[in-house]
């Protein structure tokens, strides 16, 4: 097993024919991953590196070739458009890529996504990977991860291949890595992908990689500690950051006490995580609960 995706993925990328969908896209099949459809309106009828059948809408590409999965490398002003039509098709898990999506926008469609049977990563993550499956939807670099048994979920993109770039390096593999994304607003919390872990039998450990702003880290806390069998290593971003700063992210900024790292830090210390002090630390320390735990990880 595996959580998301995996061999049983059928992936349609909204926005293909752009230079963005277009060079992940192939990134995507050079790793494995089933791309069995790309849209672009006023497109159809073509093929994208002459093997992948192009449509003008999702509906007709989850139609013709059962895809299940929409990557949407849509510009911000029509991304928000561009998650209802990949729902309306039947589309169950939408991973989006895109940043600067306006807020309403996002919260038009979180309130809109609440009675739909479907499942929004993101938007502005780097997506997700499974690498015993060979299966990536999204843009981190495919090589430096590892099959094994710990769990990744973060809010910063550049600080999830450091991760796993840490706990390869260590012989420490990855169940599934997940972006949530760092916006104010995404489609998937923290909570929804501990639950998930803590439920995902090839899943022994989790690495949280939070950051400044809003309060997903405290209900991960929250959640970790009234439920989560499995032991967690956590590092927060943003320790040094002044207070209505952004940094880095749309939602990465501290608009009161609750949104600032040591809040966050205090929270995930409390509830029986590993913290993990500095972003070079976070392989070290991942590999020590590990062990403490008799877990190997690799």
């Amino acid at each position: 097993m595996a959580i998301l995706v995996d061999e049983t993925t059928r992936v349609v990328v909204q926005g293909i024919t752009g230079r963005e969908g277009g060079f992940h896209a192939e990134r995507c099949m050079e790793y494995g991953t089933q791309v069995v459809a790309g849209v672009t309106p006023g497109r159809g009828g073509t093929l994208f590196k002459e093997t992948v059948p192009i449509f003008n809408t999702v509906e007709e590409a989850v139609r013709q070739t059962g895809a299940n999965t929409s990557l949407i490398f849509v510009p911000a002003p029509f991304a928000s458009d561009a998650i209802v039509e990949a729902v309306e098709a039947g589309v169950r898990l939408v991973i989006c890529i895109t940043e600067g999506i306006p807020v309403m926008d996002m919260v038009r469609i979180a309130r809109w996504l609440k009675d739909k049977p479907a499942r929004l990563i993101g938007p502005n993550c780097p997506g997700i990977i499974t690498p015993r499956t060979r299966t990536k939807v999204g843009i981190m670099p495919g090589a430096i991860h590892r099959p094994g048994r710990v769990g990744v979920v973060s809010r910063s993109g550049t600080l999830t291949y450091e991760a796993v770039m840490q706990l390869t390096s260590l012989g420490i593999g990855q169940s599934t890595c997940v972006g949530i994304g760092g916006d104010p607003i995404s489609g998937t919390t923290f909570v929804d992908v501990l639950r998930m872990f803590n439920e995902d039998p090839e899943t022994d450990a989790v690495v949280l990689i939070g950051e400044i702003g809003g309060t997903k880290e405290q209900e991960a806390a929250e959640f970790i500690k009234r439920a989560m069998r499995k032991p967690v290593a956590a590092f927060v971003v943003g320790a040094t950051a002044p207070p209505g700063k952004r940094m880095g992210h749309a939602g990465a900024i501290i608009t009161g006490q609750a949104a600032t790292a040591e809040a966050k830090v205090s929270a995930l210390r409390e509830a029986g995580c590993w913290i993990i002090p500095t972003p070079a630390e976070i392989g070290a320390v991942t590999r020590r609960m590990l062990e403490e735990r008799g877990i190997k990880g690799g």
